[in-house]
């Protein structure tokens, strides 16, 4: 005997619920997501000389190991500019070193949920490297990843995941993501040359 069954009062009532507590939830998800993403954001150039958490941006120089490099900054309609000379001294590298801390007063971050840096970037000429700096490192020889890749002049995106970074002439060491307090762009050469970069972004993953 075939019978049409009928939706009780209780079920019909707990249809709408489940799709509104559905539909809050999503909307949560959204809001989460959106949160995650303005945290993961250090830099979008949308200001002409300060980072997005309001700390100014740097140049820092090789002067004081003896080489005579310079650069200049500029930021404009969203991309940063950096370019200028690497001239080494005797026996030693050249570098320029484009810095973004991550608070104003240098204490360092947490950013053991992220997995390594992203950025879009435009290498012009030179070689340009990524690294963060750590409070737990005092002689400067940070966590840097490998020289930036790619077609020149073409803006791409790149993530250098953390644990691809590595000490230069220290011994290597784990980098502890709870102390992380800027990261650099650093353009560098042991031989008299010129460099130029564009970035429009640059963030954690």
């Amino acid at each position: 005997m075939n019978m049409n069954l009928i939706p009780s009062f209780q079920t019909t009532c707990r249809r709408p619920m489940a799709t509104t507590l559905s539909i809050a939830l999503l909307t949560l998800g959204t809001i989460a997501a959106q949160a995650a993403t303005t945290l993961l954001l250090l830099d979008d150039y949308s200001d002409a000389t300060r980072n997005k958490n309001g700390v100014e941006r740097l140049l820092i120089d090789d002067k004081a190991l003896g080489s005579k490099s310079q650069a200049t900054q500029k930021c404009e309609k969203g991309v940063l500019t950096v370019k200028g000379d690497l001239v080494p001294g005797r026996g030693v590298p050249a570098f320029i070193s484009q810095v973004s801390l991550l608070s104003v007063d240098g204490k360092p971050k947490d950013l053991t949920g992220c997995q390594g840096v992203r950025l879009r970037v435009k290498i012009i000429k030179g070689i340009l490297c990524v690294q963060v700096g750590s409070s737990e490192i005092t002689n400067f020889d940070y966590h840097t990843g490998a020289p930036i890749a790619g077609k020149a002049g073409e803006f791409q995106e790149v993530r250098i995941p953390f644990k691809e970074m590595k000490r230069a002439w220290s011994e290597q060491t784990p980098l502890n993501l709870k102390s992380i307090t800027s990261v650099n762009l650093v353009s560098f050469g042991t031989a008299k040359d010129t460099f130029a970069y564009e970035v429009n972004e640059i963030g954690f993953y």
